[in-house]
């Protein structure tokens, strides 16, 4: 066991103990935590500005992408060469540091591309004061974008809207910091029987000992420049590739556990119907191009390259 572990009694399993949140079963397949605390979306686009032409509710984000030169390591590689700090440096890798100035030079020679879209500034259902929404599969997650009217971000509209035009490692800067955004809590080891049946009563409770995550908003630290919270830790969030081969399904930005929690960081190795007890999502949309004078708008699709994070 190491320090970042915390043991757990089997009972939690069976019910010995009482939940320590109120749960609720929404869609009758995902869990989310009940909250009366939600901040209107007027309110939040008054305070937080960031909005631009986008939807209420959501930032519009704007402006060139660091990418990989051909042939050349990913970014994420690139960056660990600059890491002054390690506090892990087995996978999943934890750097403590970053040399900001030795990284601005390797960053100064890369490509770029350009991004303009529209992102939601939390996690699903983007109310600040609402906890996120759980155990949802990529699948579901896309489905309920497309309820709203929107989609699922893509892997590089997440990476860039997280880290921006200095491809950042962390959406506040170079040095990694708990206290910013919901990371680095000790890991509980899990029990998957508890969660095969994740509408059952089992499955809540279970859900509610792991549970070390928080609010939308409730780190007001843990805003990257594009003005979108919690892309570091809290949940993980449901990206979709860009790539033809492989998964659609991307995982970014790591949950609240000790994880690379970076904004290059991407999992990839999960398909489109698998469901765990930290993954949630946040929607995109794609930025609305201004029409020429006399004539109604239109929307236009967004572009994006691949993060270049490992799996």
């Amino acid at each position: 066991m190491t320090p970042d572990t915390i043991a757990r009694d089997a009972s939690v399993v069976v019910g010995a103990r009482e939940p320590r949140h109120l749960w609720r079963l929404v869609g009758g397949k995902h869990w989310q935590i009940a909250s009366d605390v939600a901040e209107s979306t007027a309110v939040t686009d008054a305070d937080d500005g960031h909005r631009g032409d986008c939807a209420p509710g959501m930032v519009e984000v704007r402006g060139t992408m660091k990418i990989e030169a051909a042939g050349g390591l990913p970014i994420e590689d690139l960056q660990n060469t600059t890491c002054t700090s390690w506090i892990q440096r087995e996978f999943p890798e934890r750097c403590g540091a970053f040399d900001e100035l030795r990284w601005r030079e390797i960053a100064a020679s890369l490509p770029t591309v350009a991004e303009h879209f529209c992102m939601d500034r939390f996690e699903y259902p983007n109310e600040r004061g609402q906890y996120p929404l759980i155990v949802v599969s990529w699948h579901e997650a896309s489905a309920l974008c497309a309820s709203a009217g929107k989609r699922l971000c893509t892997e590089s509209e997440w990476t860039y809207a997280c880290e921006g035009d200095e491809a950042l490692p962390y959406p506040y800067g170079y040095k990694r910091d708990a206290s910013a955004c919901v990371i680095d809590r000790p890991w509980i080891p899990y029990h998957e029987a508890a969660l095969r049946e994740r509408t059952s009563d089992a499955a809540m409770r279970e859900l509610d000992a792991l549970w070390q995550g928080a609010a939308s908003g409730a780190s007001p630290r843990c805003q990257s420049r594009s003005g979108v919270y919690d892309t570091t830790g809290n949940v993980d969030e449901w990206t979709t590739s860009i790539h033809p081969d492989g998964h659609a399904s991307i995982l970014k930005g790591g949950y609240w556990g000790p994880v690379r929690g970076r904004c290059r960081a991407a999992t990839r190795v999960h398909e489109e119907d698998y469901v765990f007890y930290q993954q949630g999502f946040r929607c995109c949309a794609d930025a609305p191009v201004p029409a020429p004078s006399g004539t109604a708008s239109v929307d236009a699709p967004s572009r994006g390259l691949e993060d270049g994070g490992g799996p």
